[in-house]
């Protein structure tokens, strides 16, 4: 049992949803965060007693800034985050539009940095120290195609994970990365089936990942056993990509 305080984005489904179940059954207080309200409240029904359920655009500064204030408000000063919060679509570079970009950009990237913005100071005046938890991608170390501007917004977010930590340390607060393979989620089956049955095979597990697998790195990232880990990648892709 403990008794962190933890927000998770993109809880209502996926990966994110798998984080915040896990959280809760150690018994953290969990904040679900997501653009998608209802499944936000599917995840918090799982565990009611210890998951609330919250509405947030990561991509919106304003709409994190009242993420933040209700936070404080009903749960408290939260000591652990988690950007699990992701979307793409698999569009060639040169056919993508400026409206595309913009949006793969202002939810996996900035999402992050508003985030970031908007909880570290409450965690830095706590004096507790705290955990920062980036999800990012695969496809963010060693590109993918059809996905650059998602790759190049992630390898973004792997940067950001190594800058914070630098910048953090000295409040002891440990910020470290995630990044999946291909995993069971919606995103990944919104993608058309041939890519789908192409990514499956490249695998050497021959598999995709659940997103619990993912979720566990995610709560070692947050636990005590990673007290004196920081500015970490760690990825979670079966063996599909092994680059250093």
């Amino acid at each position: 049992m403990t008794d962190n305080i933890v927000v998770v984005t993109g809880a209502g489904s996926g990966i994110g949803k798998a984080v915040a179940l896990a959280f809760a059954r150690q018994g953290d207080k969990v904040v679900a965060a997501d653009l998608d309200l209802d499944a936000a409240n599917r995840t918090a029904e799982c565990l009611p007693e210890s998951i609330s359920a919250m509405l947030v655009d990561i991509a919106d500064r304003k709409m994190v800034d009242q993420l933040r204030l209700q936070v404080h408000s009903a749960v408290g000063v939260p000591n652990v985050l988690v950007n699990a919060a992701g979307w793409d679509r698999t569009e060639g570079f040169l056919n993508a539009s400026t409206e595309f970009a913009e949006r793969v950009v202002g939810i996996n990237y900035l999402g992050p940095v508003h985030m970031c913005s908007a909880f570290l100071p409450g965690m830095i005046e706590a004096g507790n120290g705290g955990r920062v938890v980036n999800v990012a991608s695969d496809a963010g170390r060693v590109g993918s195609s059809g996905e650059s501007i998602y790759a190049g917004a992630k390898g973004g977010v792997i940067a950001l994970t190594k800058s914070l930590a630098r910048e953090m340390a000295r409040h002891g607060i440990n910020v470290n990365c995630v990044c999946p393979g291909p995993t069971d989620t919606p995103l990944f089956h919104a993608q058309a089936e041939r890519l789908q049955e192409a990514l499956i095979k490249a695998i050497p597990f021959r598999r995709l990942a659940r997103p619990e697998e993912v979720a566990a790195p995610i709560v070692f990232f947050a636990s005590e056993a990673a007290s004196f880990i920081t500015g970490q990648v760690i990825s979670v892709s079966g063996g599909l990509t092994m680059a250093g």
